[in-house]
């Protein structure tokens, strides 16, 4: 897969040689067969590292009957990763030119990703927050290298539009510096400060122009970033139930966890990509509250996986929790889960109030499976199955009421 930017080939038959440095000019937004390319694929994974080590320190805090303070750090440092993966997937939406240079600032924002990674379980277990802010700064300053590439080689407006960005992004790193320097009472007024600067950055910086992203690409890249998120989660969850099986024995107790685990995590999948959401993305105001909007999708998606390693060391006793809270550590980011994709995808697409209702009602079914015990995760699960199972019928009763055709080009399958 090439960048549409690229030159063509010199002669028929010859080999494909592009220019190692290409100017970094915006894409068209109607571009045809736009796709992630390798590069980014390989960014998605990357970052999955430190989602992983994020769940990770979440579930040695929630088995330690921390979960106030685990939520908390698991918030902020899942923000971190997220709104870094965020503002390079949207700039490669409008500027990948796929050259040398990109591709090397590319890999240092990797680099850096890397590094915050190291430095979650501190973050977690001393408040040191060093590590974390060093790689972030490493990941933005990559960033604002890219945006001052791109004003290089605009005008006007556009020009503009991309110092706002490196300027707002250059602001933001001095503010983030309060978690490392401020007392550690104060540090979570610095973390919601600078959320809201951060998300304020690019309504400001497109404020009089608007940016080339592409709507298939950027749906697609969300797509292809919650599958990784949702794939993390089976892991993690397997790896739980195969050293507890392996440890203790248990594997009839487990056994409703992890096929209810499966359970949520295979419907997770499929009512998200119920519908093609990228028909939706018309308007930057549209695809801004879509785009924010999948922190509680992807942070809930990854604490379902946390979740289930929670409630398989309570099961063989190595949490020094109760059943009801290892329950609610899957139940509860599920429900999120389910009313966040709802919020974001799923409503735009229904037919009738009885699709509008499918998912906010399972939402509250399963936060009432919480109170069932050792069968909370099983049911739950089953819960979230069945959801699908309704989906799909309701669909297809509209369909075949509206005699074989659907109105709108695509209905909610779920």
């Amino acid at each position: 897969m090439m960048s549409s930017s690229a030159p063509p080939p010199a002669a028929a038959g010859a080999p494909h040689t592009p220019h190692p440095l290409r100017r970094l000019t915006a894409r068209g937004r109607g571009e045809p067969h736009r796709v992630a390319t390798p590069l980014e694929l390989f960014f998605d994974l990357c970052f999955v590292v430190a989602v992983a080590q994020a769940g990770a320190e979440l579930v040695h805090a929630v088995a330690e009957g921390h979960a106030g303070n685990g939520i908390l750090n698991y918030a902020m440092l899942f923000f971190a990763i997220w709104w870094a993966w965020v503002n390079f997937s949207w700039f490669a939406s409008a500027y990948d030119n796929d050259d040398v240079l990109y591709r090397v600032v590319t890999l240092v924002q990797i680099a850096g990703v890397l590094v915050l990674a190291s430095g979650i379980s501190r973050a977690f277990e001393h408040h040191d927050y060093v590590a974390v802010w060093l790689g972030y700064v490493i990941m933005r300053l990559a960033m604002v290298a890219q945006w001052l590439r791109a004003a290089r080689t605009a005008e006007g407006a556009e020009r503009t539009t991309a110092l706002r960005y490196a300027g707002g992004v250059l602001l933001c790193q001095v503010g983030w510096l309060g978690l490392v320097v401020l007392p550690t009472p104060a540090r979570p007024w610095v973390f919601l400060v600078m959320v809201i600067a951060e998300l304020c950055v690019p309504m400001y910086a497109e404020r009089h122009h608007t940016t080339a992203w592409h709507p298939h690409h950027i749906a697609e890249r969300y797509g292809l970033f919650t599958i990784i998120v949702l794939g993390e989660t089976i892991a993690a969850a397997t790896v739980a139930v195969k050293s507890a099986e392996a440890e203790h024995g248990a594997f009839s107790t487990l056994l409703p966890i992890a096929a209810g685990g499966l359970l949520i995590v295979f419907s997770a999948w499929w009512i998200y990509f119920g519908v093609p959401i990228h028909g939706h993305l018309r308007s930057s105001r549209q695809a801004f509250l879509w785009g924010y909007g999948h922190y509680a999708v992807l942070a809930s998606a990854a604490a379902i996986g946390a979740g289930l390693e929670v409630a398989v060391e309570e099961a063989v006793g190595k949490a020094h929790i109760s059943t009801l809270s290892a329950s609610a550590a899957v139940t509860l980011p599920t429900a999120l889960y389910l009313l966040t994709v709802w919020a974001l995808h799923a409503r735009h697409f229904k037919a009738g109030i009885a699709q509008q209702l499918v998912l906010p009602v399972s939402a509250l079914l399963v936060i009432c499976c919480t109170f069932l015990g050792h069968w909370s995760v099983l049911s739950a699960g089953v819960v979230a199955a069945l959801t699908v199972v309704v989906g799909v019928v309701l669909t297809a009763r509209g369909t075949m009421r509206g005699g074989g055709r659907q109105a709108k080009p695509a209905v909610s399958t779920t």
